[in-house]
């Protein structure tokens, strides 16, 4: 009994020993990471991160958070696409941009990058603090406003753990801890 209790620790190390080696020798752990946090649709992701002004890898894990980089994905509150936009989001930033607006259009991961990540940009435009403007992002600027003026959260982005939606106050967690995961795997960009 007690020889093969140790044989069967004897293996176990073994193995521990040859996983440790292979994830040292190999680097698998890193690799596994970038399966986890892809870089999918990066060519629309830096164009348009680039255009306005949003860090990349941020762009990356809001559309991991909001579609986990699937683009025909549709809410149960009918958001549409890789970064999950709301109709009347989607055609008030198309109509800003100049773009012809097409629900449909909403499901091709170049439009939903770029409206999506241009919407970002003008919440974080508008409340200068990246937390804030997640916030924003997800449950929409008019209760962000509301929030901040009767002082539940504080514009500096200081006390987000106050957010009172629980999905709201989740979601932004999950993207900052993401966006933080995203810098340390792919190299840090500039901060918007």
């Amino acid at each position: 009994m007690i020889k093969k209790l140790l044989k069967i620790i004897l293996i176990l190390l073994i193995i521990y020993v040859i996983i440790y080696i292979a994830f040292d020798k190999f680097n698998l752990y890193e690799k596994i990471l970038k399966e986890l946090y892809p870089k999918d649709y990066s060519e629309y992701v830096e164009k348009y991160s680039a255009e306005y002004g949003v860090d990349e890898l941020l762009v990356y894990a809001i559309i991991k958070a909001e579609s986990n980089f699937r683009p025909d994905v549709v809410s149960k509150s009918n958001a549409v696409g890789l970064m999950q936009l709301m109709d009347i989001t989607a055609e008030d930033t198309a109509k800003k941009l100049g773009m012809e607006y097409n629900k449909e259009n909403l499901k091709d991961p170049e439009i939903n990058i770029k409206l999506g990540t241009k919407y970002f940009s003008t919440l974080n435009e508008t409340y200068k603090n990246i937390s804030i403007a997640l916030t924003a992002y997800n449950a929409g600027s008019g209760n962000v406003d509301k929030w901040i003026q009767e002082g539940i959260i504080l514009a500096d982005g200081s006390n987000i753990e106050n957010i009172p939606f629980r999905e709201t106050n989740n979601y932004v967690r999950k993207i900052l801890r993401d966006y933080e995961i995203y810098k340390k795997i792919w190299g840090s960009k500039e901060e918007t």
